[in-house]
């Protein structure tokens, strides 16, 4: 129904051209991150022929597949969107190098991302992927891959011997190939750090708390140790003890 949702906010054509940067690797970037928005603005599209298109930290729900107009587009970073699928028409940009889609809502991955023969970074952390195809490792040129937080139970051998990948992030994923030991419980508390300060410092929950805390310790402090269970035997003579005793007379003899 009209009206359901965030409607999110406008972008006008010259609110467009005014958010055109100018990269320090001379590209021009339209960055239109954190400006609220919620659908894709169509206007944008007379901005077509930039080399970078930021969009992240909006509240983007789908890139429709006029993203294909983008062509000479290098750089595109859609992170920390609400984006659940991403369009086929994402394959038509061939001369993608980086690739950012982390902590959206993806579930799946289109066939047609492996099109993009030409990406070096790629990040895909913090979605609901359960799988990713192994057809990703088609993409020779990679160099670091983002496949965090997600819910991935196996890593293809394609994508894991990818020729030029460098980094290959897959903490927090129930993976048992990756699965670390868990560090054993230290059931010592150790002091890190000690701070002093006066007692008139400290408000009256922390100060109650140290006075009980000193009140214990100095019951331990009070507690005297009780017997020793170490079995005695009185009626057993020490070791060489005759032999002490008769030292003097062995040697005068």
């Amino acid at each position: 129904p009209k009206g359901k949702g965030p409607q999110g906010k406008r972008i006008t054509l010259k609110v467009a051209k005014n958010s055109i940067r100018v990269a320090f690797n001379g590209r021009r970037r339209l960055d239109l991150s954190k400006m609220g928005i919620a659908t894709f603005p169509k206007c944008i599209l007379e901005l077509a022929d930039v080399e970078e298109l930021d969009l992240s930290r909006n509240m983007l729900k789908k890139i429709p597949n006029i993203i294909e107009k983008f062509q000479n587009l290098m750089w595109l970073d859609l992170h920390s969107n609400q984006l659940d699928e991403l369009p086929a028409a994402i394959g038509t940009l061939h001369n993608l190098t980086y690739l950012n889609l982390c902590n959206n809502k993806l579930k799946g991955l289109p066939e047609e991302l492996t099109l993009l023969r030409n990406l070096r970074t790629l990040n895909l952390g913090l979605n609901c992927l359960e799988t990713i195809p192994t057809t990703l490792g088609t993409l020779r040129e990679l160099i670091e891959l983002g496949l965090f937080d997600n819910a991935l139970t196996v890593i293809p051998k394609s994508v894991k011997k990818l020729p030029k990948l460098e980094k290959l992030n897959v903490k927090r994923n129930p993976l048992p190939e990756f699965a670390e030991e868990e560090e054993p419980i230290d059931t010592v508390k150790r002091i890190e750090s000690l701070y002093l300060v006066e007692k008139k410092d400290l408000c009256s929950s922390c100060l109650q708390m140290c006075q009980g805390e000193r009140e214990e310790l100095h019951k331990l402090e009070d507690m005297t140790p009780g017997p020793s269970n170490k079995p005695s035997f009185p009626s057993l003579v020490t070791p060489n003890s005759s032999a002490r005793d008769n030292q003097e007379e062995w040697r005068m003899k």
